[in-house]
């Protein structure tokens, strides 16, 4: 997740995921659309006829308001599309913070109580963490691991906590900068889904004033369904773009909330306990 320098692969999880994500949502959407939405519109609109043919109009207004008329058109299905699509990104974003928490709970360091880390020793703990990390399949490739190993090969090579301090920091700074633009494509499916209910605006109020000849002469018909469009994939927009950004935000605080309690939980249990001598610190 955090190793962003190594190349990624076709099979890795910042590619399946949102390729992956999509054909769910496709699969989750089509059937439901064949199965419950279109069978119910056309009950619906077999009624409205029925009742326009009988003069009865005012007792149909109650089905022609049924989210399954709001959500019946092409551009309402993609939009619903997007917004499964976006979901289940930031569920998978959510479940890596997840994850990366986790690692707080296990001992890494492997201290005694009262026991410091020395410049001579940071090598020797170094390497230990990496054999630890390397046969812990959760600890590979995870945020923390690589903190604790940068402090420690820091602290190792300049005799400095500060610059152990700041190795642990500079790490915290690039995985924040990671997460957030890893959160782009969803920025762009909550910019596309308002676009797509503008593009069925456009297309209805078109389809309205193709319509406006059968409309002089009696048949508002079509004009009402073309206006429907227009309004409806609008109103489906902005009520799902509003959820997905929610969501973002809830998911965007997660990590930021992580990246500071990572660098709070490294302070902890890492920089605090180095030392370095009082004969190096005066010759340095």
């Amino acid at each position: 997740m955090f190793s962003s320098l190594r190349p990624k692969g076709f099979l890795s999880a910042d590619f399946l995921v949102p390729f992956l994500g999509l054909l769910v949502a496709i699969a989750i959407v089509e059937p439901f659309y064949r199965v419950v939405v279109d069978p119910r519109v056309e009950q619906i609109e077999l009624k409205q006829r029925v009742r326009s043919a009988q003069g009865n109009t005012a007792a149909g207004e109650s089905d022609m308001r049924s989210v399954y008329i709001i959500i019946k058109d092409t551009e309402q299905k993609i939009e619903i599309i997007f917004a499964i699509w976006g979901v289940i990104i930031l569920a998978h974003k959510l479940h890596v913070v997840r994850r990366e928490r986790a690692l707080f709970r296990e001992d890494l360091v492997r201290l005694q109580p009262g026991e410091r880390i020395i410049p001579g020793e940071a090598l020797d703990r170094h390497k230990e963490l990496r054999t630890l990390v390397d046969a812990d399949v959760r600890a590979r490739e995870r945020l923390l691991p690589e903190c604790l190993l940068a402090a420690l090969h820091r602290f190792h090579a300049t005799h400095s906590v500060q610059d152990a301090a700041n190795a642990v920091k500079e790490r915290a700074e690039l995985a924040a900068d990671q997460l957030d633009s890893a959160l782009s494509l969803v920025r762009y499916i909550a910019w596309a889904i308002p676009a797509i209910g503008f593009i069925g605006t456009v297309r209805g109020i078109g389809l309205a004033l193709a319509f406006a000849e059968d409309a002089l002469k009696g048949d508002i018909t079509p004009v009402i369904d073309a206006l429907g469009l227009a309004f409806n994939s609008t109103l489906v927009a902005l009520i799902l773009s509003m959820g997905l950004m929610y969501i973002m935000h809830v998911v965007q605080s997660r990590q930021e909330a992580f990246v500071i309690d990572l660098q709070t939980f490294c302070r902890g249990k890492l920089i605090d306990v180095m030392k370095v001598p009082a004969r190096e610190e005066a010759t340095a």
